[in-house]
């Protein structure tokens, strides 16, 4: 991914969590893919005492479990050191090594009363809502993390010339499957929710099903995974 090397950085968050920092503060392409190959190790080792683990877009949340506690803190610290400086390696040393990623397409309905910010966007890029939505649909997106809502995937990077901020007031209701844009990142929402960012559409397609065989596949959508926009045949830019 370039950039300079980073060896994880980890600290205690409450007496229940450490947080393994494997990037700058300010995260890009590089920083997400550390945290994901080393959320993944993580997850793989299967080490005493952790519950789970939270990979974002430049570090990693190690949860332990509250029920157990810990004999030796300075043990479980280094166990997730070891694995952890052991898995940013990795990416140092072999960086295109991981499999294909899994590309998934969203089809969307861009402006009308499903995109009711494509024309604010068109004018203060200075673009027509033709050319917002073809430059939205040219990018094939990372997901860079999941949050704010069970299955919603912030995307990036968006091209710098839509990069725009939210809305100076939210939202109080933002239908599910709306698709916005807030600086250089681009995302659906899952449900219905409050929310600030730019609308230009809004898909059909589930991203969040909480009837899933398992929690794995309730969101359609991993970190890693590549997302391409492509127009619905049902709409149309408006």
């Amino acid at each position: 991914m370039g950039g300079r090397s980073w060896r994880p950085r980890i600290r205690w968050v409450g007496d229940c969590a450490l947080e393994v920092a494997v990037g700058p503060q300010r995260a890009d392409l590089g920083s997400v893919a550390r945290a994901q190959r080393v959320g993944a190790a993580l997850l793989a080792a299967a080490l005493p005492g952790v519950q789970d683990v939270v990979p974002g877009m430049r570090t990693v949340l190690v949860i332990l479990e509250r029920t157990r506690p810990l004999d030796d803190p300075g043990r479980i610290r280094a166990l997730v050191r070891q694995v952890a400086d052991q898995a940013a390696g990795e990416v140092r040393r072999a960086p295109a090594s991981d499999p294909p990623a899994r590309v998934v397409v969203i089809p969307v309905r861009y402006g009308g009363e499903d995109g009711p910010d494509l024309e604010d966007v068109a004018c203060e890029t200075q673009l027509a809502a033709a050319e917002v939505v073809a430059r939205h649909q040219a990018s094939e997106y990372t997901v860079l993390a999941l949050g704010f809502r069970p299955g919603f995937a912030f995307l990036g990077l968006l091209d710098p010339t839509l990069a725009v901020p939210r809305r100076a007031s939210p939202r109080t209701l933002v239908p599910a499957g709306s698709v916005g844009v807030a600086g250089r990142q681009t995302g659906v929402y899952p449900c219905d929710a409050p929310g600030g960012w730019r609308l230009l559409g809004r898909t059909s397609v589930r991203l969040f099903d909480p009837a899933a065989a398992t929690a794995r596949d309730a969101c359609l959508l991993r970190p890693g995974d590549l997302v391409q926009f492509v127009a619905d045949p049902a709409g149309s830019v408006r």
